[in-house]
């Protein structure tokens, strides 16, 4: 298969997915496209994180998050863009622009290859899959990413491929900087099965029960930790459903 080919069946894929619009979905895509919407779900992940782990650990594992989503976003940004200097299909430049329907005026910058949101997104679950391997709460942030990423499609600023390379690109990112930080807080890599994960931290044992989504400290009570992220990133969505209407 030849570049010429792969460059069209990217521009087809993408004008099929921009090509659907309403006006409810275009604001819905615009504010799920956004980075500040999600600081709730940002700091749901951190308490998951203080309340799992010791608080020296913690903060390892939080400039972890830090370092992964950062390695992600400047790889793309920094490195790959200027070199690839793929135009958005957004963008003026390029002569798909006049096919393809922008929201609000919004066009993002001039070159869009790889994605930095499907980087970012894709490093963070990486991360935490690696670090917190809950599998409802990795569920979540898949879907996530994946609508997040399609958010980018619909208003017309990426190509699918540049999301498939910056989804590749984060998750090594995110997988890498997490087997970094599990070396740092003495955790052995994870493996998930049915009976859950056992894993030293603070007040003593933590056992990881992925049939009730439970967080259990060894002589403690029980704790629904690791769904309180999943649980107010969705009430960000239905806020946000709702201010679209």
């Amino acid at each position: 298969m030849n570049f010429c080919l792969i460059e069209f069946i990217d521009s087809q894929l993408l004008l099929l997915a921009n090509s659907c619009h309403t006006e409810w979905a275009d604001q819905f895509m615009m504010m799920f496209s956004g980075r500040f919407i999600w600081i709730p779900m940002y700091m749901a992940l951190a308490f998951i994180i203080l309340r799992h782990f010791s608080p020296k650990k913690a903060l390892i594992v939080l400039l972890g998050v830090g370092v992964a989503i950062t390695l992600a976003d400047q790889t793309c940004a920094t490195l790959i863009r200027p070199i690839v200097g793929r135009l958005r299909p957004s963008n003026p430049e390029n002569p798909l622009s006049a096919f393809v329907t922008v929201v609000n005026g919004y066009r993002g910058g001039s070159y869009g290859f790889p994605s930095c949101h499907a980087a970012n997104s894709f490093s963070l679950i990486a991360f935490m899959m690696l670090v917190v391997p809950r599998r409802r709460l990795a569920g979540f942030l898949l879907v996530w990413a994946i609508v997040n990423s399609y958010s980018r499609l619909y208003l017309g600023v990426h190509y699918p491929g540049d999301l498939f390379v910056g989804a590749i690109v984060g998750s090594v990112a995110g997988g890498v900087t997490a087997i970094a930080v599990r070396r740092l807080v003495g955790m052995p890599l994870p493996r998930l099965s049915s009976s859950g994960e056992s894993l030293k931290s603070n007040p003593g044992p933590v056992r990881l029960l992925p049939s009730f989504g439970t967080l259990v400290p060894a002589g403690g009570l029980a704790l629904p930790v690791a769904d309180i992220a999943a649980a107010v990133g969705f009430a960000t969505v239905v806020i946000m459903a709702a201010i679209a209407l």
